[in-house]
Protein backbone atom coordinates (compact mmCIF):
# COMPACT_ATOMS: atom_id res chain seq x y z
CA UNK A 1 0.00 0.00 0.00
CA UNK A 2 2.72 2.05 0.79
CA UNK A 3 4.17 1.44 -2.95
CA UNK A 4 0.85 2.28 -4.67
CA UNK A 5 0.27 5.37 -2.53
CA UNK A 6 3.87 6.82 -2.75
CA UNK A 7 3.14 10.23 -3.77
CA UNK A 8 0.14 11.11 -1.52
CA UNK A 9 1.76 9.92 1.84
CA UNK A 10 4.90 12.01 0.52
CA UNK A 11 2.87 14.79 0.09
CA UNK A 12 0.88 14.14 3.50
CA UNK A 13 4.36 14.28 4.99
CA UNK A 14 5.59 17.25 3.93
CA UNK A 15 1.75 19.45 4.59
CA UNK A 16 2.22 17.57 7.79
CA UNK A 17 5.98 18.88 8.18
CA UNK A 18 4.44 22.97 6.82
CA UNK A 19 1.74 22.42 9.54
CA UNK A 20 4.15 21.91 12.08
CA UNK A 21 6.48 24.74 11.29
CA UNK A 22 4.04 27.32 11.32
CA UNK A 23 2.45 25.66 14.24
CA UNK A 24 6.00 26.90 15.87
CA UNK A 25 6.97 30.25 13.70
CA UNK A 26 3.60 31.23 13.02
CA UNK A 27 1.21 30.16 15.80
CA UNK A 28 -1.95 32.33 15.18
CA UNK A 29 -1.83 30.82 11.73
CA UNK A 30 -4.09 27.93 13.69
CA UNK A 31 -6.45 30.97 15.16
CA UNK A 32 -10.02 29.16 14.77
CA UNK A 33 -12.18 32.10 13.29
CA UNK A 34 -9.16 32.85 10.15
CA UNK A 35 -8.74 29.60 9.87
CA UNK A 36 -12.01 29.23 9.08
CA UNK A 37 -12.60 31.93 6.97
CA UNK A 38 -9.27 30.61 5.01
CA UNK A 39 -11.09 27.12 4.49
CA UNK A 40 -13.93 28.69 3.38
CA UNK A 41 -12.83 31.07 1.12
CA UNK A 42 -10.87 28.21 -0.57
CA UNK A 43 -13.71 25.31 -0.07
CA UNK A 44 -14.76 26.13 -3.67
CA UNK A 45 -11.59 25.20 -4.99
CA UNK A 46 -11.51 21.82 -3.16
CA UNK A 47 -15.08 20.86 -5.50
CA UNK A 48 -13.39 21.71 -8.98
CA UNK A 49 -10.13 20.26 -8.03
CA UNK A 50 -12.59 16.72 -7.23
CA UNK A 51 -13.86 17.28 -11.20
CA UNK A 52 -10.50 18.05 -12.48
CA UNK A 53 -9.22 14.76 -11.14
CA UNK A 54 -12.31 12.79 -12.56
CA UNK A 55 -10.98 14.74 -16.11
CA UNK A 56 -7.79 13.62 -15.86
CA UNK A 57 -8.09 10.49 -14.55
CA UNK A 58 -10.19 9.76 -18.00
CA UNK A 59 -7.06 10.67 -20.27
CA UNK A 60 -8.54 14.51 -20.69
CA UNK A 61 -7.95 18.00 -19.02
CA UNK A 62 -10.23 21.04 -18.84
CA UNK A 63 -8.51 24.46 -18.58
CA UNK A 64 -11.69 26.16 -18.94
CA UNK A 65 -13.18 25.94 -15.22
CA UNK A 66 -12.36 29.36 -14.45
CA UNK A 67 -14.38 31.08 -17.09
CA UNK A 68 -17.12 28.60 -16.91
CA UNK A 69 -17.07 29.58 -12.86
CA UNK A 70 -17.22 33.39 -13.75
CA UNK A 71 -20.04 33.03 -16.28
CA UNK A 72 -22.05 30.44 -13.27
CA UNK A 73 -21.45 32.95 -10.59
CA UNK A 74 -22.77 36.09 -12.51
CA UNK A 75 -25.88 34.06 -13.92
CA UNK A 76 -26.61 33.16 -10.10
CA UNK A 77 -26.05 36.47 -9.38
CA UNK A 78 -28.01 38.46 -12.14
CA UNK A 79 -31.04 36.05 -11.34
CA UNK A 80 -30.61 36.78 -7.80
CA UNK A 81 -30.63 39.96 -8.00
CA UNK A 82 -33.81 40.05 -10.15
CA UNK A 83 -35.26 38.63 -7.42
CA UNK A 84 -35.71 34.46 -8.61
CA UNK A 85 -35.91 32.57 -6.00
CA UNK A 86 -32.88 31.64 -4.26
CA UNK A 87 -33.09 27.92 -4.84
CA UNK A 88 -34.32 28.25 -8.40
CA UNK A 89 -31.43 30.82 -8.92
CA UNK A 90 -28.48 28.38 -7.50
CA UNK A 91 -30.00 25.73 -9.53
CA UNK A 92 -29.88 27.63 -12.37
CA UNK A 93 -26.11 28.30 -12.08
CA UNK A 94 -25.51 24.62 -11.46
CA UNK A 95 -27.34 23.99 -15.22
CA UNK A 96 -25.28 26.80 -16.60
CA UNK A 97 -22.08 24.73 -15.52
CA UNK A 98 -23.32 21.57 -17.02
CA UNK A 99 -24.61 22.93 -20.01
CA UNK A 100 -20.98 24.90 -20.71
CA UNK A 101 -19.75 20.98 -19.61
CA UNK A 102 -21.89 19.38 -22.15
CA UNK A 103 -20.78 21.74 -25.34
CA UNK A 104 -16.83 20.85 -24.42
CA UNK A 105 -18.37 17.10 -24.12
CA UNK A 106 -19.91 17.46 -27.32
CA UNK A 107 -16.71 18.84 -29.08
CA UNK A 108 -14.20 16.10 -27.34
CA UNK A 109 -16.24 13.18 -27.54
CA UNK A 110 -18.56 13.82 -30.11
CA UNK A 111 -16.19 14.93 -32.60
CA UNK A 112 -13.10 13.93 -31.05
CA UNK A 113 -11.28 16.78 -30.72
CA UNK A 114 -8.24 17.13 -28.35
CA UNK A 115 -9.52 18.32 -25.20
CA UNK A 116 -6.60 21.08 -24.22
CA UNK A 117 -7.48 22.65 -28.05
CA UNK A 118 -11.19 22.71 -27.04
CA UNK A 119 -11.01 24.03 -23.67
CA UNK A 120 -8.45 26.33 -24.39
CA UNK A 121 -10.89 27.91 -26.75
CA UNK A 122 -13.88 27.85 -24.38
CA UNK A 123 -11.86 29.35 -21.65
CA UNK A 124 -11.11 32.09 -23.98
CA UNK A 125 -14.54 32.46 -25.48
CA UNK A 126 -16.39 32.68 -22.28
CA UNK A 127 -13.90 34.74 -20.72
CA UNK A 128 -13.99 37.67 -22.74
CA UNK A 129 -17.56 37.18 -23.90
CA UNK A 130 -18.53 37.65 -19.85
CA UNK A 131 -16.09 40.68 -20.25
CA UNK A 132 -17.34 42.65 -23.06
CA UNK A 133 -21.43 41.75 -21.52
CA UNK A 134 -20.66 43.03 -18.20
CA UNK A 135 -17.45 45.35 -18.91
CA UNK A 136 -16.56 44.87 -15.78
CA UNK A 137 -19.21 45.88 -13.51
CA UNK A 138 -19.99 44.46 -10.12
CA UNK A 139 -23.56 42.50 -9.37
CA UNK A 140 -25.05 43.74 -6.03
CA UNK A 141 -26.56 40.71 -4.24
CA UNK A 142 -29.39 40.36 -2.47
CA UNK A 143 -29.09 39.75 1.40
CA UNK A 144 -31.38 36.31 1.39
CA UNK A 145 -28.23 34.95 -0.78
CA UNK A 146 -25.73 35.88 0.87
CA UNK A 147 -24.86 32.70 3.45
CA UNK A 148 -27.90 31.28 2.55
CA UNK A 149 -29.37 33.44 4.82
CA UNK A 150 -27.65 31.71 7.47
CA UNK A 151 -25.59 33.77 10.54
CA UNK A 152 -21.87 33.48 8.81
CA UNK A 153 -20.44 31.21 11.14
CA UNK A 154 -23.28 28.93 9.84
CA UNK A 155 -22.84 29.53 6.47
CA UNK A 156 -18.60 29.13 7.01
CA UNK A 157 -19.58 25.74 8.15
CA UNK A 158 -21.94 24.63 5.57
CA UNK A 159 -19.96 25.47 3.12
CA UNK A 160 -16.90 23.48 4.24
CA UNK A 161 -19.65 20.84 5.00
CA UNK A 162 -20.54 20.99 0.73
CA UNK A 163 -16.93 20.90 -0.30
CA UNK A 164 -16.28 17.61 1.71
CA UNK A 165 -19.36 16.30 1.26
CA UNK A 166 -18.71 16.10 -2.41
CA UNK A 167 -15.39 14.71 -1.80
CA UNK A 168 -16.50 12.33 -0.27
CA UNK A 169 -19.28 11.34 -2.69
CA UNK A 170 -16.93 11.65 -5.63
CA UNK A 171 -14.64 9.03 -3.59
CA UNK A 172 -17.06 6.86 -3.15
CA UNK A 173 -18.33 6.79 -6.99
CA UNK A 174 -15.32 6.41 -8.23
CA UNK A 175 -13.99 3.52 -6.04
CA UNK A 176 -17.72 1.43 -5.67
CA UNK A 177 -19.90 2.23 -8.47
CA UNK A 178 -19.86 1.18 -11.83
CA UNK A 179 -18.85 4.75 -13.48
CA UNK A 180 -16.27 5.39 -11.48
CA UNK A 181 -14.24 2.03 -12.38
CA UNK A 182 -15.65 2.70 -15.75
CA UNK A 183 -13.60 6.58 -15.60
CA UNK A 184 -10.81 4.73 -14.71
CA UNK A 185 -10.65 2.28 -17.83
CA UNK A 186 -10.95 4.90 -20.05
CA UNK A 187 -8.21 6.72 -19.02
CA UNK A 188 -6.04 3.85 -18.24
CA UNK A 189 -6.81 2.12 -22.07
CA UNK A 190 -9.31 3.29 -23.81
CA UNK A 191 -9.50 0.63 -26.51
CA UNK A 192 -9.49 -2.00 -23.88
CA UNK A 193 -12.53 -0.37 -22.39
CA UNK A 194 -14.23 -0.43 -25.51
CA UNK A 195 -13.27 -4.15 -26.06
CA UNK A 196 -15.20 -4.43 -22.62
CA UNK A 197 -18.08 -3.18 -23.35
CA UNK A 198 -17.54 0.66 -21.86
CA UNK A 199 -18.61 3.24 -24.05
CA UNK A 200 -15.44 5.40 -23.95
CA UNK A 201 -17.04 8.92 -26.18
CA UNK A 202 -19.83 8.40 -23.48
CA UNK A 203 -17.99 8.35 -20.24
CA UNK A 204 -15.64 11.28 -21.97
CA UNK A 205 -19.38 13.55 -22.29
CA UNK A 206 -20.48 12.67 -18.52
CA UNK A 207 -17.13 13.34 -17.07
CA UNK A 208 -17.10 16.66 -18.92
CA UNK A 209 -21.19 17.46 -17.36
CA UNK A 210 -19.94 16.70 -14.55
CA UNK A 211 -17.00 18.41 -14.02
CA UNK A 212 -19.14 21.82 -15.40
CA UNK A 213 -22.13 21.06 -12.82
CA UNK A 214 -19.43 21.08 -10.37
CA UNK A 215 -17.72 24.17 -11.61
CA UNK A 216 -21.24 25.82 -10.95
CA UNK A 217 -21.76 24.79 -8.05
CA UNK A 218 -18.50 26.14 -6.99
CA UNK A 219 -19.27 29.35 -8.07
CA UNK A 220 -22.54 29.07 -5.55
CA UNK A 221 -20.43 28.56 -3.40
CA UNK A 222 -17.96 31.08 -3.47
CA UNK A 223 -20.79 33.92 -4.52
CA UNK A 224 -22.55 33.18 -0.97
CA UNK A 225 -19.39 34.40 0.75
CA UNK A 226 -20.12 37.89 -0.76
CA UNK A 227 -22.01 40.77 -1.11
CA UNK A 228 -21.19 41.03 -4.72
CA UNK A 229 -20.37 39.21 -7.66
CA UNK A 230 -17.25 40.29 -9.53
CA UNK A 231 -16.90 38.87 -13.23
CA UNK A 232 -13.49 38.53 -13.41
CA UNK A 233 -13.45 35.97 -10.60
CA UNK A 234 -12.19 32.14 -11.28
CA UNK A 235 -8.66 33.55 -12.69
CA UNK A 236 -6.05 30.76 -12.34
CA UNK A 237 -8.82 28.65 -11.13
CA UNK A 238 -7.87 25.96 -13.45
CA UNK A 239 -4.16 26.52 -12.36
CA UNK A 240 -4.80 26.21 -8.53
CA UNK A 241 -7.31 22.76 -9.16
CA UNK A 242 -4.68 21.79 -11.70
CA UNK A 243 -1.67 21.64 -9.19
CA UNK A 244 -3.80 20.49 -5.99
CA UNK A 245 -4.67 17.68 -8.45
CA UNK A 246 -1.17 16.55 -9.79
CA UNK A 247 0.46 16.71 -6.15
CA UNK A 248 -2.10 14.31 -4.56
CA UNK A 249 -1.10 12.26 -7.21
CA UNK A 250 -3.84 12.55 -10.14
CA UNK A 251 -1.65 11.22 -13.27
CA UNK A 252 -1.39 13.65 -16.01
CA UNK A 253 -1.63 10.68 -18.66
CA UNK A 254 -4.95 8.89 -17.01
CA UNK A 255 -5.89 6.32 -15.23
CA UNK A 256 -4.52 6.50 -11.80
CA UNK A 257 -5.16 8.51 -8.87
CA UNK A 258 -7.84 9.01 -5.90
CA UNK A 259 -9.60 11.86 -4.11
CA UNK A 260 -7.95 11.49 -0.94
CA UNK A 261 -4.55 12.43 -2.74
CA UNK A 262 -6.64 15.33 -3.82
CA UNK A 263 -7.44 16.37 -0.72
CA UNK A 264 -4.22 16.23 0.71
CA UNK A 265 -2.57 18.40 -2.32
CA UNK A 266 -5.38 20.65 -1.76
CA UNK A 267 -4.70 20.90 1.68
CA UNK A 268 -1.18 21.27 1.15
CA UNK A 269 -1.74 24.00 -1.66
CA UNK A 270 -4.02 26.15 0.32
CA UNK A 271 -1.17 26.67 2.89
CA UNK A 272 1.36 27.88 0.92
CA UNK A 273 -0.34 31.44 -0.04
CA UNK A 274 -1.09 32.66 4.14
CA UNK A 275 2.10 30.60 4.72
CA UNK A 276 4.17 32.93 2.89
CA UNK A 277 2.68 35.65 3.84
CA UNK A 278 2.81 34.97 7.73
CA UNK A 279 6.67 34.43 6.70
CA UNK A 280 7.06 37.62 5.10
CA UNK A 281 7.30 36.67 1.90
CA UNK A 282 5.52 38.30 -0.75
CA UNK A 283 2.31 35.90 -1.64
CA UNK A 284 2.61 36.43 -5.95
CA UNK A 285 5.72 33.64 -5.27
CA UNK A 286 2.26 31.26 -4.84
CA UNK A 287 1.34 31.10 -8.84
CA UNK A 288 5.38 30.50 -9.49
CA UNK A 289 5.24 27.43 -6.86
CA UNK A 290 2.05 25.85 -8.34
CA UNK A 291 3.60 26.25 -11.61
CA UNK A 292 6.86 24.48 -10.56
CA UNK A 293 4.76 21.87 -8.45
CA UNK A 294 2.67 20.49 -12.21
CA UNK A 295 5.81 20.93 -13.76
CA UNK A 296 7.58 18.61 -11.31
CA UNK A 297 4.37 16.61 -11.50
CA UNK A 298 4.08 15.83 -15.00
CA UNK A 299 8.32 14.82 -15.06
CA UNK A 300 7.84 12.26 -12.54
CA UNK A 301 4.46 11.09 -13.93
CA UNK A 302 6.61 11.15 -17.16
CA UNK A 303 9.52 8.75 -15.21
CA UNK A 304 7.48 6.92 -13.92
CA UNK A 305 5.27 6.08 -17.14
CA UNK A 306 8.88 4.83 -18.75
CA UNK A 307 10.38 2.79 -16.10
CA UNK A 308 7.15 1.08 -16.06
CA UNK A 309 7.14 0.88 -19.53
CA UNK A 310 3.59 2.46 -20.80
Amino acid sequence: MLKRHFREFSVLGVLLSVLALLGVFAPDFFAPQPLLSRLTAAAPKLVVACGIAMVMISRQIDISVGSLFAVCSVVCGLLAAAKMPVPLAIASAIAAGAIGGALNGVLVAGLRLPSIVVTLATMVTLREGLRLARQGVFIDLPDGLQWIGLPMIGGQYLVCGIALTVLAAMAAVMRHLAIGRAVYAVGSDAEAARLAGIRPRLITFVVFVLMGALTGLAAVMNVVQSPQVDPNTGRMLELEAIAAAVVGGVAVSGGRGNLGGVLVGFLLLACITPALTYIGVKPYWDKAIQGAVILLAVVADGLRNRKNGR
